[in-house]
């Protein structure tokens, strides 16, 4: 039989069998993913195949994350309830251990019938929160391997000793020589086996960049000049801000190219920003392979696509590098849906809408009822219509420990900021119900890099307890009345 026939009914199969309603999912979480992609409007990004994406469905453009680190914001978006009520705000925490009962977004779509399966990094890639059996049909791969010959490439690095060794890498190998390239060959392999017979299927695929370290392969670097990547124009931290809000991760110092005191060279400032786009560039080209393999498979027209950053990052910003803070820069992240049955190509809406609304939103794309207590909401109603009057401001937390730049636990003070259409404002607190030690306001009208904390001038006064009490009243004071109206 010519191919070409083969391929046809091979279309044609796949379209019965999706014919009672049930689409397919493909869900692509990206690590330390900020908005960093031509479809936002960043103009060093070289990003196609993500853009294309953003231009068959919606783009949202303001969409933020509950905690800026990995688990917290991972189990927080595939639980559907907010880092307070899982109690996990580190990444050791397994969230079954407060809500054992919790019917995480994978189990819920394995329950009504789906085939779900991961590949990559989805929950979290270190230790037991990456593991929840229950969620899938088969066991996941590919999610934790700290194997430096995957991390890595060059004979410099791969005879380094300990997990971190240089931050950035740039070799002249193929794209499955590193673990994400493997993740998405095995994904591919997947989608390909989606057949005749085969129920509706969940695939999370999760990939590892442009998390640290900063390591692709050479053409994806060469696709950028690095003397024309900008550099942060501002470098310094906030006036006024208090210690514990700009308090460093760390993380970069890890890596035995970096200086432990975090002083970075203007030199190794490029160096580093054109490693995170170079790995931008990558993951953006395995996104488009998978894409490319839906279409093959007869599947795009069938399948809902949602990609996710799990928190921003810093390069350098506020002088801030990684992620682990309340600003806007880790707290927002890229959200894209595309399912050409219900979605209308081309829309993007400006609204406030958060992580934690995703598990709400797939289930209704998939024709499904949510389950009762989630703490997001459906995004459909902004998905017909993206103009809609809604939330009134989103929620981001972060708890820093008084003795160390890490942590466990909920910390000794916990971060708690609300971003409206105008302001960030943030009040830093003993415990997670103790006084108010700082706080922080930004206006984003007059300051949208967030380097002036406004919070203590006499004129915001009025500001300051109108946002205090929008933090007070919580994520439900500030939903939408009724969402179905503009």
């Amino acid at each position: 039989m010519p191919r070409i026939i083969y391929l046809r009914l091979l279309i044609i199969l796949v379209t019965i069998v999706c014919a009672d309603g049930r689409p397919n999912v493909l869900f692509i979480a990206v690590d330390d993913l900020r908005p960093a992609l031509g479809c936002y409007g960043d103009k060093t990004a070289v990003t196609p195949n993500l853009d294309k994406l953003a231009g068959e469905g919606i783009l949202f453009e303001r969409a933020y994350c509950q905690l800026a680190v990995c688990s917290p914001s991972r189990l927080s978006l595939m639980t559907g309830h907010r880092p307070d009520s899982i109690r996990v705000w580190d990444l050791v925490t397994h969230f079954r251990k407060a809500i054992s009962e919790a019917v995480t977004l994978p189990q819920f779509f394995k329950q009504n019938g789906y085939h779900t399966r991961s590949i990559g990094k989805i929950l979290h890639g270190s230790g037991s929160p990456s593991k929840d059996p229950v969620s899938w049909s088969v066991d996941p791969i590919h999610d934790v391997n700290r194997d430096p010959k995957f991390r890595y490439a060059s004979e410099k690095n791969l005879k380094g000793k300990g997990l971190k060794r240089s931050a950035s890498e740039s070799a002249e190998v193929p794209d499955e020589t590193y673990m994400d390239g493997l993740i998405c060959r095995e994904a591919e392999k997947a989608l390909r086996q989606y057949g005749e017979n085969s129920p509706p299927f969940f695939l999370a695929v999760g990939f590892k960049k442009p998390h640290l370290p900063f390591c692709a392969p050479k053409k994806y670097w060469d696709l950028y000049d690095r003397k024309k990547i900008p550099l942060p124009s501002n470098p310094g931290h906030p006036e006024r801000a208090p210690e514990l809000a700009t308090r460093s991760w760390r993380e970069l110092e890890g890596y035995t190219d970096i200086p432990q005191d975090g002083k970075l060279s203007e030199k190794k400032i490029r160096e580093l920003r054109h490693g995170y786009y170079a790995c931008v560039s990558y993951v953006d080209v395995l996104v488009g392979r998978l894409l490319k393999q839906l279409e093959t498979s007869g599947l795009a027209e069938t399948t809902v696509v949602c990609l996710w950053g799990d928190h921003g990052f810093h390069l350098g910003e506020q002088g801030l590098w990684t992620k682990a803070n309340n600003y806007e820069l880790s707290a927002r992240v890229p959200l894209l849906f595309r399912f050409p049955e219900k979605i209308k190509a081309g829309k993007r809406s400006a609204a406030l809408v958060e992580l934690v609304d995703v598990y709400p939103t797939l289930v209704g794309l998939c024709g499904l009822k949510a389950p009762s207590g989630l703490e997001g909401i459906s995004l459909m109603p902004l998905i017909e219509k993206p103009g809609l009057t809604w939330k009134s401001a989103a929620f981001t937390q972060y708890p820093r420990s008084l003795k160390s730049h890490r942590h466990r636990g909920p910390g000794d003070v916990m971060g708690y900021a609300v971003r409206t259409d105008t302001h960030r404002y943030v009040e830093w607190r003993e415990g997670m119900e103790g006084k108010v030690l700082h706080r922080e306001l930004y206006d984003h009208r007059e300051d949208p890099e967030e380097m002036k904390n406004v919070a203590a001038l006499k004129k915001n006064t009025q500001a300051v307890a109108r946002l205090a009490e929008v933090l007070s009243k919580g994520w439900r004071g500030a939903l939408p009345s009724d969402p179905s109206k503009p």
